[in-house]
């Protein structure tokens, strides 16, 4: 319920010192009568037209109450809306080579992407979304898809070794480019997620993004590894050994990569960092809504002011009927 004429009940207001009037009024009005004892009337009978002496006044009150509230304009909504949303399609390219097992991350580089993308994956429901791995080949592991519950477990089911070892930067944004170039969003992106530097494939990282451009697809890239050293885990018939290897990331390829696609690049050291980055780009890619809001409105004064009628009526009759003697 709303009001057309919300002002109008500030008119209440005004009833506060009409009641007040009335009950200063009624005490000096009041008839006395001096006894020596007034206990023998204690138990006189009252009658029924005792207990209707301020009905008048009240149906008074709720007749003005309901007047107020009539000029108020009570109002019902009906209210709802109408949207229109417009998705990003997002190709998430990930690296699978052997180097992703490396802890500098925890658990490992590539387990900590997944877990990662996951959570942006769950971010974006109106998006169609992607992922391509890559390591010495390349191949779709889903294609674009809204069905996100199919998307995730075929992302959980990502892991090293399912290729040729190797990193074929290049391969992997071009397979990337070949889903995307026939869209028709205005909005696309690839995700590229790699710890190393292009050694396989035929096609160059920077060919790949001149490609990506010319379909008017953006790369976001992300170096993912400590400074330094990592941790890699080597098998060995004694159980797991940790080896120190150095980490190599080609920093300058993947940040011209992102300004030929007029993206960014972005280096992850930690589980934190590579957090941050996913928000980011969640930042920089958000999907448009448009959102046109309708609502159809009623008149709902006639109950109120049935009520006011029905009051004044009621006073009437009393004051010339059953309390027309009283005062």
């Amino acid at each position: 319920m709303v009001f057309a004429n919300i002002e109008y009940l500030f008119l209440l207001l005004l009833l506060i010192p009409y009641i007040v009037w009335y009950i200063i009024r009624r005490k000096r009005n009041e008839a006395t009568l001096q006894v020596s004892d007034a206990r023998v009337y204690a138990h006189t009978p009252k009658t029924w037209r005792i207990y209707l002496l301020h009905a008048s006044f009240v149906l008074r009150i709720v007749a003005l109450t309901m007047i107020i509230i009539v000029l108020a304009r009570p109002q019902s909504t009906n209210s709802w809306q109408s949207s229109e949303i417009e998705g990003i399609d997002i190709m998430i390219a990930v690296d699978v080579s052997t180097s992703m097992l490396a802890e500098d991350l925890k658990p490992n580089r590539l387990e900590a992407a997944k877990d990662v993308a996951a959570e942006f994956i769950n971010g974006r429901p109106n998006d169609n979304i992607g992922i391509v791995v890559f390591a010495g080949e390349t191949f779709t592991q889903c294609p674009l898809t809204t069905d996100h519950a199919v998307l995730l477990n075929l992302f959980n089911s990502i892991k090293t070794g399912i290729i040729e070892d190797g990193t074929a930067v290049g391969m992997g944004i071009a397979n990337a480019v070949s889903r995307l170039k026939d869209s028709k969003a205005k909005s696309k992106v690839i995700i590229l997620l790699t710890d190393g530097t292009n050694n396989r494939g035929d096609i160059s990282p920077l060919t790949a993004a001149e490609i990506a451009k010319s379909f008017g697809i953006r790369v976001y890239t992300i170096g993912v590894g400590t400074n330094g050293t990592a941790p890699y885990p080597y098998p060995t018939a004694m159980g797991v050994q940790y080896v120190n290897v150095p980490v190599e990331i080609d920093e300058k390829a993947l940040s011209q990569i992102a300004g030929i696609t007029d993206a960014q690049y972005y280096r992850a050291t930690s589980n934190t960092k590579l957090k941050e980055v996913y928000e980011q780009i969640d930042k920089l890619e958000r999907t448009k809504l448009n959102v046109k809001e309708f609502s159809k409105r009623q008149e709902e004064y006639r109950i109120y002011a049935f009520i006011a009628l029905l009051c004044v009526l009621l006073e009437v009759l009393l004051r010339n009927s059953v309390l027309k003697k009283l005062p």
